[in-house]
């Protein structure tokens, strides 16, 4: 019998194949929720905003438009073999959605209408699995705020930090000196409820710590 050559082996069958570990997309192109996604040590995940009409439906009351909003931008990405994360925030006044400040009015309006009142933050997440599979969360979170000077709202819109945000503030900016208390998740204000997604994404068996 000859002997092995230093290049041989013995047979012993195929070799195993070790998968390698899901991706994650996030379907938004908030760098706050980039953020709040570092935060549990995910910092390896592809940014790919979902394109969806946001319009509140009419009579659509502001759990049901936060968790569609969530739903749909989870879908609406193409099917490949990531996990699909996406998510939406909603503040809300009674049954009335507030909306997003794109313009100093808007902002103006926003803060009179919270001033010295609680408002619920609805942070609605939803995660499409590889297989299609969608699994949905939400945080509600309630903020009250101080009765604001004219000086206080005006300082706030100076600064500039409510363009863009939904109910013309930005809780991790310095509104957070305005705001008397919260009951509820923090992170949910800023757009991610940390819990939630923590949560969702086991249960989905995406590898978290």
């Amino acid at each position: 019998m000859a002997p092995l050559r230093a290049d041989d082996s013995p047979d012993t069958g195929p070799v195993a194949e070790h998968a390698s570990p899901p991706s994650l997309i996030l379907g938004s192109a908030s760098p706050r929720r980039r953020e709040l996604l570092a935060r549990l040590g995910l910092v390896d995940f592809t940014v790919t905003a979902a394109d969806i009409d946001e319009t509140c439906r009419k009579d659509e009351v502001p759990r049901d438009y936060a968790r569609r909003m969530a739903r749909e931008k989870a879908l609406a990405l193409p099917a490949s073999d990531s996990f699909v994360l996406a998510g939406d925030t909603v503040v809300a006044l009674g049954r009335r959605v507030l909306p997003k400040a794109d313009d100093e009015a808007t902002a103006r309006q926003c803060l009179a209408l919270l001033s010295g009142r609680r408002h619920r933050v609805l942070s609605a997440i939803a995660l499409r699995a590889p297989d299609g599979n969608l699994r949905e969360r939400m945080s509600e979170t309630v903020v009250r705020f101080k009765q604001l000077s004219r000086e206080e709202t005006d300082s706030y819109i100076a600064g500039g930090e409510w363009h863009g945000k939904a109910g013309g503030y930005a809780i991790q900016g310095s509104a957070e000196g305005l705001i008397a208390w919260i009951s509820g998740s923090h992170s949910g204000v800023v757009g991610l409820p940390l819990f939630e997604t923590r949560a969702l994404l086991k249960s989905a068996g995406f590898p978290i710590a």
